[in-house]
């Protein structure tokens, strides 16, 4: 409704106000919705209301953030991120939880549990200690530990009980165990996702209804036909020797599958690229992630032990084919239209928490994949996962304040995620000058 010249603008109240801000509220797969010229009210950690800036007054009392020429965006979610163990230094914790949100990561879901994490989860949620909202999943059921369908019905039971958000599934279950896992899940309520193991199969372990497809694990082997498919299964380092059993042609039966099955995939590309199938070195991958600095000097020589170690027993053009084919099979699955989320798998090898985002956003946007779609898999895509697009995801009246204000277009430009004016995560802001100046100081903290 217009305003007629004299009368009053509505005034508009809260904790802090974003005026004149460019909003991409990220509310629909219909495509880019731009908000010009817009305030953006914050009040109890919740956005309280949003109005074009010329058509509103801001109360004395609101902390206002003069954004014009800027753009806000919901924050982004870590799909596969790994959290502080107990056995961490209370420092360590720290630093590493402020990593994901220094980069706009405002949610994570762990995908590597511990109780102790239960405690972390709450001062983050009280404002205690800086970090992303935690969603946790629970200490991994790998072969070598469930080794029985009943040591499977009574983990699943009491990591229900305890309170987890998700079971981690991992490598080498055998069928009967997974079964029994997948049947308590359902029973009992909890989702599962995570690894696929070799002795499940994917195909399996899509009808079983496992909620989330990590790492694209077990999609090579699926396309090698059965009567192809080797005695042993080759494993994570091995997969290139079933390069030439892969039937490509079987990847839209795999598609169709895990869109059916309306499994999530979150991939981890660029880890997958640097950690086990790369092609350069400790030292050039130290100049390509100075983010580093950032990292415990020791976490950062066994990544680098890691990389050189694997690169000296490679053989590049089987990496290289590797590479390629899991980048066909991730277009294929988005156009496909299956559900994709983005994870990175951080802290692991040159993947360093937050950081490791922007790796992975500038891959997917690499083989094909536009900006705007490449934001909604960390936005609302998350939110659908977790059956809460009324809670966060988008810039939205009620939703979460957790917010990423930018000084440039990231639809235009997916490097612009990183073009910072500042963060806010819970109902904090913090500018871009203070996270620059925690950065630095955590830098010094590691004698860098």
């Amino acid at each position: 409704m217009a305003v007629s010249c004299g009368d009053p603008l509505p005034v508009v109240e809260g904790d802090l106000a974003f005026v004149g801000v460019t909003v991409l509220p990220m509310t629909g797969p219909g495509g880019p919705v731009v908000l010009e010229n817009q305030t953006v009210v914050v009040a109890n950690r919740r956005i309280a209301s949003i109005n074009p800036a010329d058509e509103v007054e801001v109360g004395d009392d609101v902390e206002v953030i003069e954004a014009e020429g800027q753009y806000l965006m919901p924050g982004l979610a870590e799909m596969h991120g790994h959290l502080p163990s107990p056995r961490m230094l209370p420092a360590d914790a720290k630093n590493l939880l402020f990593l994901y949100v220094a980069n706009g990561v405002t949610t994570v879901r762990g995908m590597q549990g511990d109780r102790s994490q239960f405690t972390m989860r709450d001062q983050i949620a009280r404002g205690e200690t800086i970090g992303p909202r935690l969603f946790l999943g629970s200490t991994s059921m790998h072969g070598a530990r469930v080794t029985t369908p009943e040591q499977a019905e009574q983990l699943v039971r009491e990591y229900k009980q305890i309170g987890y958000d998700l079971l981690k599934v991992h490598e080498d279950l055998t069928l009967d165990v997974f079964d029994v896992l997948a049947a308590t899940a359902h029973e009992v309520g909890i989702p599962f996702g995570g690894h696929v193991s070799d002795r499940v199969g994917l195909l399996h372990a899509l009808e079983a209804g496992q909620v989330s497809i990590d790492h694209l694990d077990n999609y090579i082997q699926a396309l090698v036909p059965e009567e192809r498919q080797p005695t042993q299964p080759p494993g994570l380092r091995d997969i290139g020797a079933l390069l030439e059993a892969v039937d490509e042609g079987r990847i839209p039966q795999l598609v169709e599958a895990t869109r059916t099955a309306r499994a999530w995939v979150v991939p981890t590309m660029v880890l997958w690229e640097t950690a086990f199938y790369g092609d350069r070195s400790a030292a050039e991958m130290r100049t390509e992630r100075p983010e580093v600095a950032y990292m415990p000097p020791e976490t950062v020589g066994e990544w680098e032990q890691a990389v050189d170690e694997r690169l000296a027993v490679a053989d590049p053009e089987t990496n290289r084919r590797v590479r390629a084919l899991r980048r066909t099979i991730l277009t294929a699955l988005h156009a496909g239209g299956a559900p994709i989320l983005l994870g990175t798998d951080s802290p692991q090898i040159f993947s360093v928490p937050g950081f490791a985002m922007h790796h992975e956003m500038r891959l997917w946007v690499e083989i094909g994949m536009t900006p705007y779609q490449v934001l909604e898999t960390g936005t609302r895509r998350v939110a659908e996962y977790f059956d809460a697009t009324d809670d966060f995801g988008s810039v939205a009246v009620g939703h979460r304040a957790d917010l990423l204000l930018l000084t440039a277009n990231p639809i235009e430009d997916i490097a612009n995620v990183a073009s910072r004016a500042g963060v806010m995560v819970n109902g904090r802001w913090m500018p871009e000058r203070q996270i620059q100046d925690r950065l630095a100081s955590i830098a010094i903290f590691y004698g860098n």
